[in-house]
């Protein structure tokens, strides 16, 4: 059976996303491993082993085209309001938190944020369904 160890976002500026994904998810650098011209920064937390890895062209002046085939990051928290508020105070600009219903049952609670490089995050109440 294999594992899922990481997911890859290229990056247009690596301290710009570093702030970002440890201010609102307090992601830390788990290793950063440099080479003359790009840098892989793997991003992590106690929570889970799988890790975000931020690939960082270092002569990359424009940002990257996301594309219409990628959907969006998800992260799961106890603490909905306390992130998304935390995203607030430090000027992200998190959508509103929005209810999921399935035949009028609330399947979730989440919202949806952008990083510096306009890749779409979702962030979801753990619930029975999202764990």
């Amino acid at each position: 059976m294999a594992k899922m160890i990481h997911s890859m976002i290229r990056v247009k500026d690596a301290d710009r996303s570093i702030k970002f994904y440890h201010d609102v998810f307090a992601l830390v650098v788990k290793r950063r491993i440099d080479f003359n011209d790009f840098s892989l920064i793997y991003l992590g937390n106690n929570e889970t082993s799988f890790e975000l890895e931020l690939t960082w062209n270092h002569d990359t002046t424009v940002g990257y085209t996301i594309g219409n085939g990628y959907g969006h990051l998800a992260f799961a928290t106890d603490s909905l309001q306390a992130i998304y508020s935390k995203a607030q105070e430090n000027s992200y600009c998190p959508k509103e938190i929005k209810d999921f219903y399935n035949q009028n049952v609330l399947i979730a609670r989440f919202f949806f944020i952008k990083d510096p490089d306009g890749y779409d995050i979702e962030v979801i109440e753990k619930s029975d369904v999202y764990r």
